[in-house]
C-alpha cells in the first residue's frame, strides 16, 4: 500500500471513554489536492457515465472508474478479497398507462399525478376505495399525535398531507415547529399508511413544504425504480402509492366541500380527527419486474494499532441515469447530486494515502448504491454490515457538496446531534468559519441522504454543507443561489459540471471532514450521540450487545 505497510485487521476491544487525540501534525489546508476533486468531478459528471444509474452501462463504468482509482492509490478490497458489496434489487417500471380517477375526475399521468406500487406483482387494481383525510398521517406518541385515531383503513385510501403541523403553523409546540422530523418526510407517510392497512395512500405535494417542485416529483418516477428484495414481496405495503400535485389536490378537497388551504389548517390543530371526505379512488397500475444486484463500493484503510475499530467516509455514487422520454439532452449528470461527493470521497482517500504514517484505527470509504431510490445501498449495509456497527465510531457523509466560493460559516445538518460536531467545530476554527444550524430545518435534509440508516442504527452521523455566507457576495446572495439550486437544478438534466465551476468553497468543506475523520483514525477519542438525541438509546444497546458477543 503506497505509503503504508499492509497489516491484517484483527478484533481490538471499543474503547469507550473519550481521551485526547494523538494525531501527528498534518498541513490540512493543502491536503486535499484541488487537481485530484476537479478530475473525479469532471468524469463521473460527464455524459460518458450517463447519469450513473443502478442497472445501466453507467453503473458499470462508475463502479470499475471507483475501484480503479481506490486500487492505483493503494487502498484494500473493503468487503474480505471484493471491492464491492452487491446489493439485491428489485426493478419495476411502472407502464405509462397508470391510472387514478378521484371522485369521477381521470388525472393525468405525470401532469397531475403519478401512482406506482411498491407490491412485487405485475398488476394492482384499486377500486370504489373510499378516500379519508388523515392530515400529516403521523402517528407520534412521544407528540401526543395520532392523525389516525378511531380508524379502520381496511379497503380506504389515505390522502395526506407532506410535511408536519408545526411547518404549517409555525407553532413551536407542534413537534418542532418548522423544524422537519422524521415525521415528516414522505418515506414515513407511507410506511405510516401500510401499518394501519390503508389500501391506498395519496400524498398532495406542495413545493414549499416538500423543498422542491413537482417536476422533482415526476422525473424521480420516470423509468424505473428501485427497492430491495423482500422475502414477502412488499404484500405488506399499501396496494397503490402516489402523489398527486397542489392543484389536483386542492381540487379533490374543493369536490368534498372545502379546500387544501383549509385542509392544511384543520390539520395542523391539536384535537384534529381524520375524516371520510365522501369521494371514492379507482387506480390502475401495470409493472414489469427485473431482479438484479447493484453494488455498494467499499475501500479500506486498515488501522495499525486498533484495525477493528472504524471510521466510515461515505457517498452515494448513483443518480437519476437518462431518461427516454427527452429530446435534446436527457443525461441526469447529477454533478452536484452526487458526483461532488464521490469526488470527495475518492479525494480524501488520497489525503490518506498522502499521510506519514498509516491511521491507527481502520478508515473505509464506502460508496453506496442507489440513494437516490429511498437510500437503499446504505440500508442493506446497515441491515448487512461488512464492519461491525457497534465498532464503527463514526460516519462523515458528503451529499451534494454545492458549487461555490468560500463561506464565512458551515451549515450543520441535524445541529447538535453529537459531538462530532465539537471537532467539526475546531476544524472550521482553523480556516475562520462557524458553525451554524441548516438555514432551512424545514427541509429535513438530515432524513434525506445515507447517513440516516447509520444513525438510526445507533452510528454517530455527520452531515454538513457548504455555507450561507459567502466571504465575497454576502448571506443574502448565497441563500438565493441555494433556493436556485433547489428549484430549477436539483434532480434536472441542468445540474451539469462544467471546467472553471468555482470549487473553492467544497474544498474548505472536504478540508474540514479530512479533519475530522483524521482526528478520530489518529487518535482515541469515541464520538457520542448527545444525551437529548433519538439516536443515543439505539447506540448504547448496540454497544451492549456487542460487548456481550466479545
Amino acid at each position: 500500500m503506497r505509503g503504508f505497510d499492509r497489516l491484517a485487521a484483527v478484533s481490538v476491544p471499543l474503547l469507550l471513554v473519550a481521551c485526547a487525540a494523538t494525531a501527528p501534525p498534518s498541513p490540512l489546508a493543502t491536503a486535499v489536492a484541488a487537481a485530484d476533486y476537479e478530475r473525479h468531478l469532471g468524469q463521473l459528471a460527464s455524459d460518458e457515465f450517463e447519469g450513473r444509474r443502478p442497472g445501466t452501462p453507467g453503473e458499470g463504468r462508475t463502479v470499475a472508474y471507483l475501484v480503479d482509482e481506490f486500487r492505483k492509490l493503494g487502498l484494500q478490497p473493503g468487503n474480505g478479497d471484493s471491492w464491492v458489496q452487491p446489493v439485491p434489487i428489485v426493478e419495476a417500471t411502472t407502464a405509462s398507462d397508470a391510472t387514478l380517477v378521484i371522485g369521477g375526475r381521470r388525472l393525468r399521468h405525470l401532469d397531475d399525478m403519478v401512482v406506482w406500487t411498491r407490491r412485487m406483482v405485475p398488476e394492482a387494481r384499486l377500486e370504489a376505495s373510499p378516500l379519508v383525510f388523515v392530515g400529516h398521517g403521523i402517528v407520534a406518541p412521544e407528540y401526543a399525535w395520532d392523525d389516525y385515531a378511531g380508524l379502520d383503513m381496511r379497503g380506504k385510501t389515505a390522502v395526506i398531507l407532506i410535511n408536519e403541523p408545526g411547518f404549517a403553523t409555525g407553532d413551536e409546540t407542534l413537534f418542532r415547529g418548522r423544524a422537519l422530523t422524521y415525521y415528516g418526510r414522505w418515506t414515513y407517510k407511507f410506511e405510516e399508511a401500510a401499518r394501519q392497512g390503508a389500501a391506498g395512500a395519496i400524498i398532495v405535494h406542495e413545493t414549499e413544504a416538500a423543498a422542491y417542485p413537482w417536476h422533482t416529483v415526476r422525473n424521480g418516477r420516470i423509468g424505473p425504480q428501485f427497492d430491495l428484495e423482500a422475502a414477502d414481496g412488499n404484500v405488506g405495503r399499501a396496494l397503490v402509492e402516489g402523489w398527486v400535485t397542489a392543484e389536483a389536490g386542492d381540487a379533490l378537497f374543493r369536490a368534498a366541500g372545502t379546500s387544501y388551504a383549509a385542509a392544511v389548517r384543520e390539520a395542523s390543530k391539536r384535537g384534529f380527527r381524520p375524516r371520510p371526505l365522501g369521494l371514492e379512488a379507482a387506480a390502475a397500475v401495470r409493472t414489469a419486474i427485473r431482479r438484479s444486484t447493484s453494488p455498494n463500493v467499499i475501500a479500506r484503510i486498515p488501522g495499525s494499532r486498533r484495525p477493528g475499530e472504524y471510521v466510515v467516509y461515505m457517498a452515494h455514487w448513483d443518480h437519476l441515469g437518462r431518461s427516454l422520454a427527452r429530446s435534446g439532452d436527457a443525461v441526469f449528470n447529477g454533478a452536484v447530486d452526487n458526483a461532488t461527493g464521490t469526488a470527495g470521497l475518492l479525494s480524501l482517500a488520497a489525503a490518506f494515502v498522502r499521510e506519514r504514517r498509516r491511521p491507527e484505527r481502520t478508515v473505509v470509504f464506502l460508496a453506496p448504491t442507489a440513494e437516490e431510490a429511498g437510500l437503499l445501498g446504505s440500508a442493506y449495509y446497515v441491515a448487512q454490515p461488512v464492519y461491525p456497527l457497534e465498532r464503527t465510531l463514526a460516519v462523515i457523509n458528503m451529499d451534494s457538496i454545492h458549487f461555490g466560493g468560500p463561506t464565512r460559516d458551515v451549515s450543520v445538518i441535524g445541529w447538535g446531534a453529537s459531538d462530532l460536531q465539537d471537532l467539526l467545530a475546531v476544524a472550521a476554527r482553523r480556516q475562520g468559519r462557524m458553525l451554524m444550524p441548516e438555514p432551512t430545518p424545514e427541509n429535513g435534509f438530515y432524513y434525506r441522504s445515507d447517513h440516516f440508516n447509520f444513525a438510526k442504527a445507533g452510528v454517530p452521523s455527520l452531515y454538513i454543507k457548504l455555507g450561507i455566507d459567502d466571504r465575497e457576495r454576502g448571506a443574502e446572495w448565497g441563500a438565493a443561489r441555494r433556493r436556485e439550486h433547489e428549484l430549477t437544478l436539483y434532480h434536472t438534466v441542468d445540474d451539469e459540471y462544467h471546467p472553471g465551476r468555482d470549487l473553492r468553497g467544497g474544498l474548505e468543506d472536504l478540508q474540514l471532514l479530512y479533519a475530522v475523520g483524521r482526528e478520530i483514525a489518529y487518535g482515541r477519542r469515541v464520538p457520542q450521540w448527545r444525551p437529548d438525541s433519538e439516536f443515543r438509546a439505539v447506540r448504547e444497546r448496540s454497544l451492549a450487545a456487542g460487548a456481550g458477543r466479545r
